[in-house]
Parts: structure tokens; sequence; C-alpha cells
């Protein structure tokens, strides 16, 4: 007979919030410096000791593929939310604002989670599900409520979102896909 899987612990509160703060610094950090910021200058911006960053993210590649976890996890459960604070048009717009940062964020941790064997390749080859599924929801509600063309459909919108990652490494990448999100919506509403 085999063991019963042990449960994660819950962190204690302080340790959830350094997690926090690591995460969010990490993020920071490797947009503006890249993925191979020392990680020294990540436990510093984030107010905490190496120590501390080691015992949350025991490698670099621990530490990129939950910066990539959080982010994909976020940007998935903001559809709901911002179904429920706005008509169903301006949640997917603003939902693809948000698509926006997650790309600039994804642009400089990528290539990192791509190279590496272990944690990183999973976590990047696991997030585009979610991310669709955001997208398909979001679409469907507006499509709904009027607010989006009944034919355009998940890879209409999918074809235009690999558009607007065309060239995000050009520095003025991030001002031109937020004009395009403009201009794509008003072509949806038809």
């Amino acid at each position: 007979m085999s063991e019963p899987l042990e449960k994660p612990r819950k962190l204690r509160a302080d340790s959830q919030r350094n997690r926090e703060q690591l995460l969010a610094a990490a993020k920071a950090a490797f947009a503006a410096s890249g993925a191979e910021t020392p990680l020294e200058d990540i436990a510093r911006r984030a107010g905490v000791g190496i120590g501390t960053l080691y015992r949350h993210f025991p490698s670099r590649d621990a530490l990129l593929a939950a910066v990539y976890r959080r982010e994909v996890e976020q940007l998935a459960a903001s559809a709901a939310s911002l179904l429920a604070e706005r008509p169903a048009g301006a949640a997917l717009e603003a939902w693809l604002h948000l698509l926006v940062d997650y790309m600039a964020t994804k642009r400089v941790i990528a290539p990192a989670l791509q190279a590496s064997a272990g944690e990183g390749a999973l976590a990047y080859a696991s997030g585009g599900a979610a991310v669709s599924e955001a997208m398909n929801r979001l679409l469907e509600a507006a499509v709904a409520a009027g607010a989006v063309r009944p034919d355009i459909g998940p890879q209409d919108l999918f074809r235009a979102m690999v558009g607007f990652s065309y060239g995000y490494e050009q520095p003025d990448w991030e001002a031109s896909a937020r004009r395009l999100i403009s201009v794509l919506m008003a072509g949806l509403r038809g």
C-alpha cells in the first residue's frame, strides 16, 4: 500500500510576504536588467537576505519559473474579475492590455525558461492553456453581449495576438501594441 501524498505546508504570513516580495522584485529586476540579473540584487530589491531567496527558490530556474507561473495565474484569473467589474467588451479590451504586460515579462523570461531542462521548461510549456482559456472566456462573453462581431472566433483573436507580439524585442513595441489594441477593438465591433 502506498503512502498518502503530503500536502504542501501553508506558508506563514511573513514567509508568504517574503515570497511575494521576491517575485515582484524578480519581475522588476528581470524586466530592467534581463534574466541573468544577479540573485543578490533581487534579494536586496525585495528587502530580504540571499538565504531567504534560496529558501523559497533554490535556483535561478526555480525563480524564473515561479515568476512566469505567477504572471500566467494573474493573467488567467483577471478574466473573471474583469468580467465581474465591466461590460464584456471593456473587459476584453482591459485584458488585452494586461496581455501586453504579460508579453513584456515573457519576452525577458521565456528564453531562459526554454533553455532550462527542468522546472522552467515545464512552466513555459504549461502556461499557454490557461491564457487561451481566459481569452476564450472573454471573447465568448463579448460576442454574447454584442460587443464583438459574432463571426469572430478564438483563432481570429489568437492570430491578432501573435501579430501584437511581432517585434517585441524593439524598444517601442509596447506602445505600438497598445495602439493596436484600440484598432483591433474598433474592428471587432464591426
